[in-house]
C-alpha cells in the first residue's frame, strides 16, 4: 500500500498519513496537490492524503476546487493535531540557539516561544525542507521548526516539543481512494451542490437537512470557475448516503439544486485532546 501526499518527507501531512495508516505505510511525496490526485488514478498510490482545512487559517480552497474537479472518492477522514518541534543539529542544547529558520506559517503559530527565548527567525519554504537543508549543512546557532517526524529521519536533535503558542492547531484531511470505505459506527458525508439562482434556492437546499434533523458540521461557497459570480456549496453532515433518513435529505437535494456531487461517506475522525495544553501554555506565556 502506497499513500501520496504534497510535501517533502517529514512533512505534516507525512505524520497524518503514519497516524492513521500506521508506521509501516509507503508513502509518495509530490510537489504539487493536482500530484497527489494523479498518483491516484494512475494506480501509483492506493491512497492520497489531501487536506483540506485547518482549525485556525481554515479551508484549503485549491484541494475543495480539485475535488469537484476529480472523480475520486473520499475513503476516509484524518485529524492531526499539529504539534510543532524544535530541531537541531546533533549535540546542541537550547542555549546554543540564536536563530529559528522555518515556514512562515509555522513561525508565526511559535512567535510567542521564539520572542521568549529572544531568538530571530528566518523564513524558509517548507518545514521539512529547512530540517532536511540543517541535516545536510549544520549552522552553529541555527534551529528548525518542523514535525517530530522531519527529525527523526534526518537525525536532528529535538531540544523542544509542542512550542506552538496555540494548542487547538488541527488540520484535517480527506483520505481519497478510487473505493468507498465500509460503513462504520459513525459516519460523515460530504458533498458539493450547486442552488438555482432564484429567492429562497439556498434556503430549501438546507432545508431537506433541517426537516430530517440532519447536523451539518461544515458550510461554505466557493466561486463557481465557469460561471462568474455563481456559487458552489462543499457541505458536510454526520450520517451515511445510505442511512434511510440522508438517503432522503439527498433525494430532496437533488430536486432543490442544479447540481449534486457526492465526495464520499466515511468513517468520521476523532479530534485528538490537546494533551494538557493550557497549562503548558501558562506555563510558557
Amino acid at each position: 500500500m502506497k499513500v501520496a501526499f504534497q510535501g517533502e518527507r517529514g512533512a505534516y501531512s507525512e505524520e497524518a498519513i503514519v497516524q492513521f495508516f500506521g508506521s509501516e505505510v509507503e508513502t509518495v511525496p509530490c510537489q504539487r496537490f493536482e500530484e497527489i490526485f494523479a498518483a491516484v488514478e494512475s494506480g501509483e498510490a492506493t491512497y492520497g492524503a489531501l487536506p483540506v482545512e485547518n482549525s485556525t487559517a481554515g479551508s484549503i480552497n485549491q484541494a475543495y476546487d480539485l475535488l469537484l474537479d476529480h472523480d475520486l472518492r473520499v475513503w476516509g477522514e484524518i485529524i492531526l493535531r499539529v504539534r510543532h518541534t524544535l530541531l537541531a543539529p546533533p549535540g546542541s542544547t537550547l542555549d546554543d540557539v540564536e536563530q529559528v529558520r522555518s515556514h512562515p506559517q509555522a513561525l508565526a503559530q511559535c512567535e510567542r516561544y521564539i520572542s521568549n527565548h529572544g531568538w530571530t527567525a528566518e523564513a524558509s519554504y517548507d518545514t521539512a525542507g529547512s530540517a532536511r537543508e540543517l541535516a545536510a549543512n549544520p549552522i552553529p546557532g541555527v534551529a528548525v521548526i518542523a514535525s517530530r517526524l522531519a527529525g527523526q529521519l534526518h537525525n536532528l536533535e529535538e531540544l523542544d516539543y509542542g512550542i506552538e503558542d496555540a494548542f487547538h492547531n488541527y488540520t484535517r484531511f480527506f483520505v481519497l481512494s478510487h473505493q468507498d470505505p465500509p460503513r462504520a459506527q459513525r459516519n460523515k458525508t460530504s458533498l458539493v451542490f450547486g442552488s438555482r439562482h432564484q429567492p429562497g434556492a439556498l434556503y430549501e437546499c438546507l432545508g431537506e437537512f433541517a426537516r430530517r434533523n440532519i447536523n451539518l458540521t461544515k458550510l461554505e461557497s466557493r466561486p463557481r470557475l465557469n460561471r462568474p459570480w455563481r456559487y458552489t456549496f462543499f457541505l458536510d453532515f454526520e450520517g451515511h448516503c445510505q442511512d434511510p433518513v440522508c438517503e432522503a435529505a439527498l433525494m430532496g437535494l437533488l430536486r432543490q439544486s442544479s447540481f449534486v456531487k457526492l465526495l464520499g461517506s466515511y468513517p468520521a475522525a476523532t479530534t485528538p485532546p490537546p494533551e494538557h495544553g493550557f497549562e503548558v501554555q501558562e506555563e510558557r506565556s
